[in-house]
């Protein structure tokens, strides 16, 4: 009989009580300051205490793939429990390369059947996907449904982020180097979005409340063509009050059953990329709904 567990690391941003609820299996991603090695979920406390480190470490933060061998045992670990498959769920392929070396283990695992799904988006995005894939494993779905139902689901998701400082972008190599360096001189706040996997700037703004009207602007003209009721994800990297006016003027444009609005934060392992107070916007077909 066919048992499915869901498998994610920590930079999807589930929260200790989703993993419980979802019965989700998780990794926590490795982030250095020079030779110190921090883990996201074990490191820190609260998030305030990573952007305090952020801010007054001596050398940059950078951030590293977890080690093969933590997924083995992971798969083991999910083996042992019952499980015949487990769904992985990454960050997007085009911006990290775990995903390539989950698909690379999978080959080389006969305890239990891998699948390794690259959900071509960061954060809450692929948190989304992961809790999809969850609820279905539950529900009892097979392996080829859950596989559809990503793949909609993944198909139908956009992002817009904002950054406040591009340096952060610039030095981890996630942003092309001219586009960051004009981001520098200029002090703009550059407008991203996820293309193909991979990072790229559609605008640029001199103020965070200019790059909220581009992205207002762009939701309405999507809610004009959806079919379906739409999911958004309202994420922050330490910068929630703006978060919440964000989420709260989405939802007293839009009725409920139309838009769902809900809020979360951009962990400690995508900050190192993004950097202290960036914004993301996602939104999706809402195929979350209970």
């Amino acid at each position: 009989m066919t048992k499915i567990a869901v498998l994610v690391d920590s930079s999807s941003n589930l929260t200790a009580t989703e993993v419980a609820e979802l019965e989700v299996f998780m990794v926590n991603a490795p982030i250095m300051a020079g030779e110190s090695v921090y883990h996201e979920n074990e490191s820190w406390a609260e998030l305030g205490a990573f952007y305090d480190l952020q801010r007054t470490s001596t050398v940059p933060l950078t951030t590293s793939q977890i080690e093969p061998g933590i997924w083995l045992e992971k798969f083991d670990e999910i083996a042992a429990a019952g499980y015949t498959d487990v769904f992985v769920v990454t960050i997007s392929s085009g911006v990290s390369g775990t995903f390539d070396t989950v698909q690379s283990l999978a080959q080389t695992v006969d305890t239990i059947h891998v699948h390794a799904w690259d959900s071509k988006i960061a954060a809450a995005g692929a948190g989304n996907q992961a809790r999809l894939a969850a609820k279905m494993a539950l529900a009892g779905h097979t392996v080829a449904e859950i596989s559809a139902a990503l793949t909609e689901l993944r198909a139908s998701t956009q992002v817009l982020f904002v950054v406040d400082d591009i340096k952060h972008l610039q030095r981890t190599g996630r942003i092309s180097g001219g586009t960051a360096l004009i981001g520098s001189l200029l002090n703009i706040k550059p407008l991203l979005t996820f293309e193909d996997g991979k990072i790229i700037a559609i605008g640029q703004e001199r103020m965070m409340k200019r790059a909220w009207m581009h992205i207002k602007r762009d939701f309405d003209q999507a809610i004009k063509t959806a079919t379906t009721p739409l999911l958004v994800s309202v994420i922050d990297a330490n910068n929630g009050a703006l978060a919440d006016r964000w989420a709260a003027e989405i939802e007293a444009t839009y009725p409920h059953e139309q838009v769902r609005v809900v809020r979360g934060p951009i962990g400690p392992y995508i900050s190192v990329h993004t950097g202290e107070k960036a914004m993301g916007f996602i939104w999706s077909a809402d195929l979350l709904a209970d």
